[in-house]
């Protein structure tokens, strides 16, 4: 039997490596923007604002883990680490997550609170305060626009921060109505809205984040097709133990057996598999292993029954 191992990564996007700016100001851009809002918050008595702030506060800590996740990836692999520190994007991303759950439980409790007992609130005041935030979270959300379709991780920032934009929206409404029409009820009502937007946009991320993290197949790749791609290759006569993973945000891996009969094809079928999974399924990291004896076939066959798909 023999192995091939493809070490490259082409088809991925890379996206962390090339966002260090783009953090950075963000990350400045918010936490300036946060101080400015809780003092607001405070002063004009809002919970809105508060529960903004409080938001804008775990998306300011979740770019700060993104980015050290995007920094820890780039290290190179050891002899322990031999995929390097790869998956710490998938370790950022899932924490980037948790935190806004965090976030949210915090806002549902105190907006709650208010609601049953409304406080006075500077509308206007609140509406000036929060059209900033849709200036600096708009602005933040273009930094990471770019590479947000082939990294969960830069994604995960994206989402935070067009979500944002969108809430400091909300808060802008509110505030005119509270200030043309002294409703307080509308500011803590306004809250618990944020907290369902913060749900509905972060359910999908701490999901999929969760996924990555048990090593599922990544999103936009059938394992089936695969299957189906390297069974339909000649002398290939069954596909079993086939494994497909993420071992980054960017970067799936695949492990198979093939079994072919015929013999051991050579180097340039092995080369025309690789561009397949490549070119196809953006999978640049694959392990294959030929098969070619009846007996060794039996066994493969007896261990995996099914359809020989294990992740």
């Amino acid at each position: 039997m023999s192995a091939h191992h493809d070490h490259h990564a082409h088809g991925h996007h890379h996206g962390p490596a090339d966002h260090d700016r783009a953090f950075a100001i963000g990350i400045g851009l918010n936490m300036a923007y946060v101080v400015a809002e809780t003092g607001a918050g405070l002063w004009t008595g809002s919970v809105a604002l508060l529960a903004d702030a409080g938001h804008n506060l775990s998306d300011v800590l979740g770019l700060a883990v993104a980015w050290g996740g995007a920094a820890l990836a780039r290290r190179p692999a050891s002899g322990r680490y031999t995929y390097g520190w790869k998956g710490s994007t998938i370790l950022a991303a899932l924490l980037n997550a948790v935190l806004l759950m965090v976030a949210l439980g915090a806002i549902i409790w105190e907006g709650a609170r208010r609601l049953a007992e409304p406080a006075p609130v500077m509308g206007g005041v609140v509406a000036g305060v929060a059209a900033v935030g849709i200036l600096v979270n708009g602005a933040t959300a273009l930094l990471f626009a770019r590479g947000r379709h082939g990294d969960v991780n830069v994604r995960g920032a994206f989402l935070h921060m067009a979500a944002d934009a969108a809430v400091s929206a909300g808060v802008v409404v509110a505030g005119l109505v509270i200030w043309r029409t002294g409703a307080l009820w509308i500011d803590p009502l306004s809250s618990l809205v944020i907290a369902a937007l913060i749900l509905w946009r972060t359910g999908g991320l701490l999901r999929e984040t969760v996924e990555m993290a048990l090593h599922a197949v990544p999103r936009g790749i059938d394992p089936e097709a695969v299957r189906a791609a390297l069974m339909a290759m000649k002398g290939v006569a069954g596909v079993h133990d086939l494994h497909i993973w993420p071992i980054s945000t960017t970067e799936p891996v695949l492990t198979a057996h093939l079994l072919m009969p015929g013999g051991s094809p050579g180097d340039g079928f092995l080369e025309e598999a690789r561009g397949v999974l490549r070119d196809r399924f953006g999978i640049g990291h694959a392990t294959l292993e030929v098969t070619v004896g009846q007996v060794e076939a039996s066994a493969l066959l007896s261990n995996h029954p099914a359809s020989g798909i294990d992740r």
